[in-house]
């Protein structure tokens, strides 16, 4: 007997896609990107057959600051211009316990280069809001050398080390919406 395919859709409004890198070597920038999409197939409501298409435009990323928000978006780092999305094609969602928590591995696009990238998902269920949509939600974490794809600007700092941290932290909070 086949499994019917769901489709789940990524609900904007309660979900967050954020990102944290290293600032002086000594405090972190937090920033988000506010245009992004998401599907999700399922086989039924089992959300480790997964297949996610995700991509989000680098031009809406915000950290709080237009200068710096100009200059993510320059040929320095996403060169909005030429890159108009940054893409994640998933290969697999492993169920890593009974408590919700999965490994995700995909392919993360950016600038052109696609690499894999690794996240750790935990999923939080599935719930009914109080105009009857199935909702279903997952936190992700994860890092990445920008260099891998890259967003290699940087400056020396006068006591040593750079202006910008390689690693970034990759930080999800994700409500999907199941289509009817």
């Amino acid at each position: 007997m086949e499994t019917t395919k769901t489709k789940w859709g990524i609900d904007p409004v309660h979900s967050e896609i954020a990102f944290r890198v290293k600032h002086l070597m000594i405090s972190n920038v937090k920033g988000t990107f506010k245009d992004f999409a998401m599907t999700v197939f399922t086989s039924g409501d089992d959300f480790s057959t997964s297949e996610i298409e995700f991509s989000m435009k680098p031009a809406s990323i915000q950290t709080g600051n237009p200068d710096r928000d100009a200059h993510l978006k320059s040929a320095d780092f996403f060169d909005i211009e030429k890159f108009e999305l940054i893409t994640f094609i998933s290969n697999s969602l492993i169920r890593l316990d009974e408590d919700g928590n999965y490994g995700l591995t995909g392919i993360l696009t950016i600038k052109g280069i696609a690499r894999e990238l690794k996240l750790d998902v935990e999923f939080g269920g599935i719930m009914k809001d109080p105009w009857g949509n199935s909702k279903a939600g997952f936190t992700l974490n994860g890092k990445i050398n920008r260099k891998d794809w890259d967003l290699t600007w940087n400056a020396a700092l006068e006591a040593g080390g750079v202006l910008v941290g390689e690693e970034v932290k990759i930080s999800c909070e994700v409500q999907l919406l199941k289509q009817s």
